[in-house]
């Protein structure tokens, strides 16, 4: 069984989050660093934008700012994406290309990884399944939804696992305008988005996610997770980054 570092669940704020996901990964295209899985948290909480998208067109980042809400661009592509520090856990996944867990068919490399989240499920009595392009649905419903970014000689997959789901706060969060906002609207997003709590029906614990998830990567990818943690040079890129890009006004809208 191939042997990733593991980083277990950790507490950041998003400018540290996606420091450290460019950093493993700067460090790894040096071949200084081990193919590795993380878990995250985002506190505060936080909305992230892919990174083709403009951040004053899909965040209201007056109600963020007057709220304590952090936002931020990702490097990987995809749409923008509330992280609730009560609600979800993030993965994050890296490997040098021409890695076995990273085919050069994009869309085999999501079902690859993503199964990772259906084990996952699978581990909490849950039967979901990937949906392409890069979702995990449980009954027709997103509980899952993923992001990747091949660049430095690497894949870098991060994604969310929904353990909870507040349909207000993120129309409040995302560039919806009030006055569109309606039952209707909030019953359809509760009709296509889920969560794991919802589907259980009872109060799952951070720490019950936690554990599945470590679980699930190690199964579906025949793995096994080495406990380790940030080298010294992953940490002062981290830094830097977290400063001098991810928290900057032109990182963040630069479109």
């Amino acid at each position: 069984m191939e042997e990733f570092r593991f980083i277990d669940l950790e507490v950041h704020t998003a400018f540290e989050n996606m420091a450290i996901d460019e950093a493993i990964t700067l460090a790894m295209k040096e071949t200084k660093v081990p193919p590795t899985l993380r878990l995250y948290r985002w506190s505060p909480s936080a909305v992230s934008i892919g990174t083709f998208q403009g951040m004053k067109d899909e965040v209201d980042v007056d109600f963020c700012q007057s709220n304590g809400i952090d936002f931020i661009r990702r490097i990987t592509g995809g749409g923008a994406v509330f992280h609730d520090y009560e609600g979800e856990v993030t993965y994050s996944i890296i490997m040098p290309k021409g890695h076995r867990l990273a085919p050069t068919d994009i869309l085999e490399s999501y079902r690859l990884l993503c199964g990772g989240i259906v084990k996952t499920l699978e581990h909490l009595g849950i039967e979901g399944e990937f949906k392409p392009i890069n979702d995990v649905d449980v009954g027709g419903k997103k509980v899952s939804g993923n992001a990747m970014t091949r660049r430095y000689g690497c894949v870098l997959q991060h994604g969310t696992t929904l353990l909870d789901l507040d349909v207000n706060l993120m129309f409040t969060i995302l560039k919806v305008p009030q006055e569109k906002i309606s039952d209707k609207m909030i019953a359809d997003v509760k009709e296509r988005v889920t969560s794991i709590r919802d589907i259980l029906d009872r109060d799952v614990h951070i720490s019950e996610l936690q554990e599945a998830l470590k679980r699930g990567f190690s199964d579906a990818l025949d793995i096994e997770l080495i406990p380790g943690k940030l080298t010294d040079e992953e940490k002062e890129t981290a830094t830097r980054l977290a400063e001098e890009k991810y928290s900057s006004f032109e990182w963040n809208f630069s479109r």
